[in-house]
């Protein structure tokens, strides 16, 4: 199912993500890991984009998603993930995940972002209405700015100044 593009913002944040975590599996694959490097890059990613997704997420899409009550077992789910994850961003922050940690972080990030994208928005799109999915757009689009702001090559920020 294509995106809404009310959602689309959040898929791109996703894609971030999971290229990190491709990346991170594929060194750990190949036995060349050093966890310290992995784990700046984890903590200056979720520093600079994934805190304020989550808090996008927990303040505006779930609570959406949550008033179709099909849709509020999946909402808790990844409710309880991302503390889970916040944990583990933690830990990352504390340089204290080994290679093993690493590891598993390479898979749970992963699966989360799918489950967001393959059951809450793809059940999202059907069930909400044009209107609903543009009020949450709206939403998102404040909420995400700062995550968006700090991403901005110095060239790029001259470019954005209000005219």
């Amino acid at each position: 199912m294509l995106r809404d593009k009310n959602l689309v913002p959040l898929s791109r944040q996703h894609q971030h993500a999971l290229a990190l975590c491709v990346r991170l599996d594929r060194a750990i694959q190949a036995g060349e890991i050093d966890p310290q490097p992995w784990q700046a890059e984890i903590v200056q990613l979720f520093e600079q984009e994934i805190a304020i997704h989550f808090a996008a997420e927990e303040k505006h899409v779930y609570p959406a998603a949550a008033k179709f009550t099909d849709l509020q077992p999946v909402v808790h789910e990844l409710i309880a993930e991302h503390v889970h994850l916040r944990d583990l961003f933690g830990q990352a922050q504390a340089r204290a995940l080994d290679r093993a940690a690493l590891s598993s972080f390479a898979v749970t990030l992963p699966q989360h972002i799918r489950k967001e994208e393959r059951q809450l928005f793809e059940s999202m799109q059907k069930v909400m209405t044009a209107e609903q999915l543009h009020t949450l757009g709206v939403a998102l689009e404040k909420a995400l700015q700062d995550a968006a702001q700090t991403c901005v090559l110095p060239g790029d920020a001259r470019r954005q100044q209000p005219k």
